[in-house]
């Protein structure tokens, strides 16, 4: 194998391993534990767990996956905090795609030039 090929391989971190579980209402969403363990799989004390949540969200596109971090050192913790979570990742997904949105609206596209074998787009 020659160097540029070794330099581009990924390599599995063992100091950053995790273990997840998932845990589910069926209803509302999902929360990811990631608890953090050693090379052998055991936990490791030092490092905090990791908590995610995980739902969907209706949109005039069809449903939008969410995913989020929590804040908190327990799973019931996470629980009380999904909903307050979950509503922060909504307000944010919005935000950013009233700003795609905005940033698509500002654009002028001139036929006959080409931007990598499409049509020109300049920024107005």
């Amino acid at each position: 194998m020659n160097q540029e090929a070794e330099a581009q391989s990924p390599e599995f971190n063992t100091a950053e391993l995790y273990l997840e579980e998932t845990f589910t209402d069926r209803k509302v969403g999902t929360i990811r534990r990631l608890t953090p363990v050693d090379a052998d799989g055991n936990p490791d004390a030092n490092r905090p767990p990791v908590y995610s949540g995980m739902a969907q969200v209706m949109t005039a596109a069809g449903p939008m996956p969410l995913n989020f971090d929590i804040p908190g050192d327990t799973l019931e913790e996470a629980c009380r905090q999904f909903a307050g979570c979950a509503q922060q990742a909504v307000e944010e997904m919005a935000q950013r795609l009233e700003e795609m949105r905005r940033d698509q609206a500002s654009q002028i596209v001139v036929p006959g030039q080409s931007n990598q074998g499409g049509p020109g787009i300049i920024g107005a």
